[in-house]
């Protein structure tokens, strides 16, 4: 087709997240009609218009409106989307109809299409999760962390690899993932892949090209040119952390980069850590607008039982169950302040303005994350020689001599009066200790880390966060050494990629924030795929009565409930029982706000 014989053009934006329209000088009014049948519909000038991906995915009849059909031309790379996502809603479409669909993989014929230079073992459930992924051209794994979600990543890439379909794969992940990636390509194939982690030099060989998230918005041109150099396959690893989708620069980055992959494929155990509109993005990265529109229809109604088979033939997830792990014993144990605590902890809450809070997102944000430190120790509040200072607590605490001003004696706080929730992870971690168990402790906040990590000096503790130089050595150090028998870390440093849970079978949650995710991923550390049958895992979560404790603790269940019954796991759902990218401080979402300032407002 020559250039006078086309009438409308569509191709990518530079962002790839809308579609360009252009047309000649006969069609023009036409375009701006059609252009007005799309909300994101716009007109950069007098031939050409803009239109969301997602919003023509979703509504592809609009163009069948188009006086002159026959002269509609597609990019390549818009084609090969378009007709990806229509072929993957019909497959689908078909499932939840009860019906068979052509290309369909059994769960019998995996080892065949992996082809002969595949050598790693699978489990059924890891064949079964392939199968389902093999049978549509893009997809999502939702399982379980430790059911080997890198492995069936793998082994999706070696079948479409012996098929022809792709020669290179991109995964983005989390640095915690490295290891995890260099292992599982070195064990599951007979010529190891050749492996490239993007933190410099770029090796041009490169089979495998590995890239963390905080890397992406700044090596998009270079990852854009590696991934059009021939057929690829791009997988998300710890999807969630793009969860914001094109309102986050994580997932603006994904949503550029996954249109020029031939096959996409997202992994995570948290796919909604707040709510269906982490679904949306995630699904909407997999399958541009099909997907974001599915979780919206699925859901609207409010029945979520109907909204999980809606949504089940999108995704595979292996659970617990499936794992055959043994039960954790979770507990959550309350403890009270002490006066001059309580004391201070309300005058804080007092002085909070609720009514510019709830107009300032990020200033509720920061006020959330005062008062968690609030409830663990008021004296965290306050700067100390360096943000490492631990807290220095008089043993046994002074008389509280009279008339001191409330900040003088925040000041001289751990003088006076030892943390209950400290006093209590002390006392938990003794216990644990004599029974040589080892504990694993997680907290938000450094200062709080450097405080317990001074009161455990007899047991020798590692200490893991963020600014770390030894990691590997304080790991190696809980794993190997029996003098040591405490981890004090937090979930934004430790939360994903490592598994303890050959030596750790104890965790102690000093605090927690509003993100549910993040929660969910810490507690996989220690219960994960490997375990006895016997071992008993215990969790205990400390939380202080009349206090944002509380208000965390109704909010992570509602999520968890949530997040249980859209996957169809009662696993989830019995956490909830207990009772990502920089995201909003303290992981507040806005469904978070009114039980805040319900907190603040009311005590």
């Amino acid at each position: 087709m020559t250039d006078r014989e086309t009438s409308l053009r569509l191709g990518f934006d530079e962002t790839r997240t809308r579609v360009v329209l252009r047309t000649t000088e006969t069609f023009q009014q036409d375009l701006v009609q059609l252009a007005a049948r799309f909300r994101t519909g716009g007109q950069l000038g007098p031939a050409s218009a803009s239109v969301s991906l997602d919003e023509l995915l979703a509504d592809l009849g609009v163009l069948s409106t188009w006086r002159d059909p026959a002269g509609v031309e597609w990019a390549d790379d818009l084609r090969d989307l378009v007709s990806g996502v229509v072929r993957d809603a019909q497959t689908v479409q078909e499932r939840l109809a009860g019906r068979g669909t052509p290309g369909e993989v059994s769960t019998d014929d995996v080892p065949a299409i992996l082809g002969d230079t595949w050598k790693g073992e699978l489990s059924s459930f890891q064949r079964r999760d392939i199968a389902k992924l093999l049978s549509l051209q893009h997809g999502a794994n939702f399982s379980v962390p430790g059911a080997g979600k890198t492995r069936v990543a793998l082994a999706v890439y070696a079948a479409q690899k012996a098929a022809g379909r792709v020669s290179r794969l991109l995964v983005v992940c989390p640095k915690s993932a490295y290891e995890s990636w260099r292992y599982e390509t070195a064990e599951c194939l007979v010529h190891p892949l050749r492996i490239n982690v993007l933190d410099g030099s770029m090796d041009q060989w490169a089979e495998v090209l590995v890239v963390n998230y905080e890397r992406l918005d700044r090596s998009l041109p270079m990852l854009a040119s590696w991934l059009k150099a021939g057929p690829s396959m791009i997988v998300l690893d710890e999807a969630h952390r793009m969860k914001l989708g094109a309102r986050g620069t994580y997932g603006a980055a994904c949503m550029a980069l996954g249109p020029l992959a031939a096959r996409r494929l997202i992994l995570t155990g948290t796919p909604a850590p707040n709510g269906s509109r982490d679904l949306e993005n995630l699904l909407g990265f997999v399958w541009p607008g099909h997907g974001q529109r599915t979780v919206v229809q699925a859901v609207a109604g409010g029945d979520l039982a109907y909204a999980s088979s809606v949504l089940r033939p999108l995704f595979t997830r292996t659970t617990k169950q499936e794992l055959g792990l043994p039960p954790v014993q979770l507990g959550l144990r309350y403890v009270d302040m002490p006066p001059l605590h309580d004391e201070i902890y309300a005058a804080l809450v007092g002085g909070v303005d609720g009514g510019s809070a709830r107009e300032d997102l990020s200033s509720l944000g920061r006020t959330a994350l005062r008062l968690l430190m609030a409830a663990t120790s008021p004296a965290l509040l306050l700067e100390g020689g360096s943000k490492y200072e631990p807290l220095a607590y008089q043993l046994p605490p002074l008389e509280i001599p009279e008339g001191s001003s409330l900040y003088s004696l925040m000041q001289d706080l751990p003088d006076y009066e030892l943390s209950p929730k400290y006093k209590e992870a002390v006392a938990i971690i003794a216990e644990n200790a004599a029974r040589g168990r080892k504990t694993l402790v997680w907290t938000t906040f450094v200062r709080s880390l450097a405080t317990l990590e001074r009161m455990l000096e007899k047991y020798s503790p590692a200490v893991v966060y963020g600014g770390t130089p030894d990691r590997e050595e304080q790991l190696r150090r809980f794993r190997e050494d029996p003098a040591c028998m405490v981890l004090i870390s937090n979930p934004a440093t430790l939360g994903e990629g490592i598994s303890l849970h050959h030596v750790c079978h104890d965790a102690v949650y000093v605090d927690r924030d509003f993100m549910a995710g993040r929660f969910l991923q810490s507690l996989d550390r220690i219960h994960r795929l490997g375990l006895a049958p016997d071992t008993e895992t215990r969790v205990t979560v400390l939380a202080v009565r009349n206090s944002i404790d509380e208000v965390v603790a109704a909010s992570l269940e509602r999520k968890l409930e949530f997040m249980g019954r859209i996957l169809d796991d009662p696993t989830v759902q019995q956490l909830a029982d207990l009772e990502e990218e920089p995201a909003v401080a303290a992981g507040l979402a806005p469904s978070d706000v009114e039980a805040l300032l319900s907190h603040i407002g009311g005590r």
